[in-house]
C-alpha cells in the first residue's frame, strides 16, 4: 500500500496530549520496569499499550497515519516516558528517531516500511560494520551491528554499510533499511544499565538491498535527503543534530525522576547518625537537593534551546550551519553531563539505601550512567567539536555533525 492509499491524519494530538497519554500510562510502565530490567527486554504489555496510545508513531510521516511532530515532542515525550522507566525510554526513543530516519528515504522505501505497516517499528544502528557487494538493484549485504536498541520490538533494521562498486571498492557509506525477517539476532546484550533495551546484535548473512532502500550518508549530513516531499518540515531537521539529541530525552526524565523521589521521601526518612529525624530539615541535604535541582533545570533548558534551533531551521527551510549543528551537539554532551551529576548528588543525599534493589533510584542512576555513555553523547569528543569550530579549526574529528 502506497501513503496516497491511506488515510491522511489532519488532527495530529499536541505535545501536552501526548505527554498526557504518558502519563496515563505511567503506572503501567513503573510496574513493568523491574520485570523488563530483569528480562532484558521492555515488558510486550508495556510495548503494546505505548503502540495503541499512538506513542510510536510521533516521528512516521502524516501520509501514513503517523504524527509527524518536532524535535521538541521527541523530547517530551522521551523524557515523560523515562520518568516511569528509562529502558522503555530509550527504546521509545530510538524507535521513534529511525521513524524520522525512514522519512529520509526515498517514497518507494517509505511506502515498503510504514505502508505495509502503519505501525511498524525500525531500530538502527548507524556504524557500517558490514561488508557488500554490488549487485544489478543494489548490493548483497553480510555484516553485524551491535546494541541495535529495541531490536526485540523492531520490525525493520537501519543498518550502516559500506557502499561499494562493481569492482569491490569503497566509494560512499550508507544505511540500508532491511526487514527484520532477513536478519538474526544475537543475544549480546548483558549490561549494567538499560538492561531492559535488548540491544542486541543484527546478523546479516548475504541479505540482497535494493538501492532504493540505501541513503547515502555524507550527502544526508549536509541536508541533502533523498525523500521526494521537500515540503515536509520535520525532515528538513539536520541529520546529526536530530540524532545527538534525542538520546538526552530519556536523561531528562530520568533526571526529575531521580529529584521527585528523593524530595518525596526527605520528609519522613532520617540521617543515621545524626539528631535529624527528616532529611529536609538539614541544611546540607537542602543544599544538596539546591544544587541537583539546579543542574537539571540548566539541562532541560539547555536542551530544549537545541530542540528549537532544530525546529525552527526546519521550519525555515534553512539547514543548520556547522557551527550550530556543532553547538547542538555540545549542548547534548552538557546535558547528559549535567543530569548524571545531577543523580549522583542525590544518590548521596538520599543515602546508601540508594543502592537497595528494591530501590528505583539505582535503576535510574544504572540507566542514566549507560545512556550517557552512547558515543554520540560523549561530551570530550562534542566539546572538541564545538570548540574547533568557535575558533576556525578546520580539521575535523568527526564526520558526525
Amino acid at each position: 500500500m502506497t501513503a496516497t492509499e491511506l488515510p491522511y491524519v489532519t488532527d495530529t494530538p499536541s505535545a501536552a496530549e501526548l505527554v498526557a497519554r504518558v502519563k496515563e500510562l505511567t503506572p503501567l510502565l513503573k510496574r513493568n520496569a523491574a520485570a523488563g530490567e530483569q528480562d532484558r527486554r521492555v515488558v510486550e504489555e508495556s510495548i503494546r499499550a505505548l503502540t495503541d496510545a499512538g506513542l510510536f508513531k510521533i516521528a512516521v510521516p502524516a501520509r501514513y497515519g503517523g504524527y509527524e511532530t518536532s524535535m521538541r515532542t521527541m523530547l517530551d515525550v522521551s523524557a515523560a516516558v523515562a520518568e516511569a522507566d528509562g529502558g522503555t525510554a530509550w527504546v521509545v526513543t530510538l524507535t521513534n528517531v529511525m521513524s524520522w530516519v525512514v522519512g529520509l528515504f526515498p517514497e518507494r522505501a517509505q511506502d515498503e516500511v510504514f505502508g505495509a505497516d502503519p505501525d511498524a517499528k525500525v531500530c538502527g544502528v548507524l556504524t557500517p560494520t558490514a561488508e557488500t557487494r554490488k549487485v544489478d538493484g543494489g548490493w548483497r549485504v553480510t555484516g553485524k551491528w551491535y546494541y541495535n536498541s529495541g531490536s526485540l520490538h523492531a520490525t525493520w533494521a537501519g543498518l550502516g554499510i559500506p557502499i561499494t562498486d562493481e569492482d569491490g571498492n569503497v566509494t560512499d557509506q550508507g544505511m540500508a533499511l532491511i526487514p527484520r525477517t532477513d536478519l538474526n539476532l544475537e543475544d549480546t546484550w548483558f549490561v549494567a544499565g538499560m538492561r531492559s533495551s535488548g540491544s542486541n546484535c543484527m546478523v546479516a548473512e548475504d541479505v540482497f538491498v535494493p538501492e532504493h532502500r540505501v541513503m547515502r550518508i555524507p550527502p544526508a549530513i549536509g541536508g541533502d535527503y533523498p525523500t521526494e516531499h521537500k515540503d515536509e518540515v520535520f525532515y528538513r531537521s539536520a541529520m546529526v543534530p536530530v540524532l545527538a539529541l534525542v538520546l538526552i530525552g530519556p536523561q531528562l526524565g530520568m533526571g526529575k525522576a531521580a529529584l521527585d523521589l528523593v524530595v518525596e521521601k526527605a520528609a519522613k526518612k532520617p540521617i543515621s547518625y545524626t539528631f535529624f529525624t527528616a532529611q529536609k530539615d538539614s541544611v546540607g541535604f537542602q543544599l544538596q537537593i539546591a544544587e541537583a535541582a539546579r543542574l537539571i533545570d540548566t539541562a532541560r533548558l539547555i536542551a530544549y534551546r537545541a530542540a528549537a534551533d532544530i525546529d525552527e531551521a526546519a521550519a525555515r527551510g534553512v539547514y543548520p550551519d556547522y557551527l550550530t549543528r556543532a553547538r547542538v551537539r555540545s549542548d547534548t554532551g552538557y546535558v547528559a553531563e549535567c543530569t548524571t551529576r545531577a543523580i549522583e548528588i542525590l544518590l548521596s543525599a538520599h543515602g546508601a539505601g540508594s543502592f537497595a534493589e528494591a530501590n528505583p533510584l539505582q535503576r535510574i542512576w544504572r540507566d542514566s550512567a549507560t545512556a550517557a555513555r552512547h558515543a554520540i553523547v560523549c561530551p570530550q569528543v562534542s566539546y572538541e567539536t564545538y570548540s574547533k569550530a568557535l575558533l576556525g579549526v578546520t580539521e575535523p574529528i568527526t564526520p558526525l555533525v
